[in-house]
């Protein structure tokens, strides 16, 4: 069988072990080839207290020219990370070029986390990113992120105790926006505390058919960079053929050993999770 190939449009950072980093490394070991299009080159990724950073907004259009001229042709397109509105623009053009029937669109709406919105999030973003969303196959909204797609107070989801209400209150979110549009939305790193008094983080997966959530013991700390693994692993997953609550486990186990593992070494958490040692974790099909 030919090796698959996605598209992945996202920044470059020099540090912090995220984006396009971390996207090809994990691509790349799944057995599908990452053809990156850089939104943006940064010296380090925008959690820094300072960091450098190239727009590549107007160079999207010649990937997106040069590629098409070469005839390529996706099994995938993965948005992460945009700089601007613009840049979502150039995008709608890079699928209206590539996107066919056998094409998935998976869109990680980076804007925010644990209730902040990031440095360059903008209200100009937001909207540009709610109808690149809901043109997408499959999403991979946070909890923030999930609520400034649905014009809900972070606050009022996060606060609520219950787990088994909070759960049912994110679901019925993410099937408000399954209805603009996606097929699948995963709603990535869900805390809170299970019957028995263990912190957990879970990865909830809704559909039309219903919801599964995956979780697993909360190891500590808040990484940089394990959004866009888990969204490129996600990727390279369906690519391959991998059914998605598999790849969500798999992926979880994947996490959890580099989460453990950048915890015990007391890593800051800018500097993103030490997962390089165990990407052979996901080389094998999920069973």
């Amino acid at each position: 069988m030919r090796t698959k190939k996605i598209a992945v449009i996202n920044d470059l950072s020099g540090f912090g072990k995220c984006s396009l980093t971390a996207a090809i490394s994990a691509i790349a070991a799944m057995g599908v080839q990452p053809c990156p299009l850089p939104t943006a080159i940064l010296t380090a990724q925008t959690g820094y207290p300072s960091y450098y950073l190239d727009d590549y907004t107007d160079k999207m259009e010649h990937y997106r020219v040069e590629w098409q001229k070469m005839g390529q042709k996706f099994d995938g397109i993965y948005t992460g990370f945009v700089a601007s509105e613009a840049q979502i623009q150039q995008i709608f053009r890079f699928i209206e070029t590539f996107d066919t029937p056998d094409t998935f669109l998976l869109v990680d709406p980076v804007m925010g986390d644990n209730g902040r919105k990031y440095s360059l999030f903008t209200p100009a973003l937001l909207q540009q990113m709610k109808k690149l969303a809901t043109r997408a196959d499959i999403i991979t909204p946070n909890l923030t992120e999930l609520c400034l797609l649905t014009d809900t107070d972070f606050q009022e989801i996060s606060s609520i105790n219950n787990v088994k209400e909070m759960i049912t209150r994110i679901q019925e979110l993410a099937e408000r926006f399954l209805a603009r549009g996606p097929k699948h939305i995963i709603v990535t790193g869900i805390h809170f505390t299970d019957e028995t008094g263990t912190k957990q983080m879970g990865n909830l997966y809704v559909t039309d058919s219903g919801s599964e959530l995956c979780a697993f013991p909360y190891i500590g700390g808040s990484y940089s960079g394990t959004g866009d693994l888990f969204a490129s692993c996600l990727a390279a997953g369906i690519a391959r053929g991998d059914a998605i609550p598999d790849i969500i486990r798999m992926t979880g186990d994947f996490l959890e050993l580099a989460l453990k593992d950048s915890v015990e070494e007391g890593v800051p958490s800018n500097d993103g999770v030490n997962y390089e040692k165990y990407l052979s974790h996901l080389m094998n099909t999920p069973k």
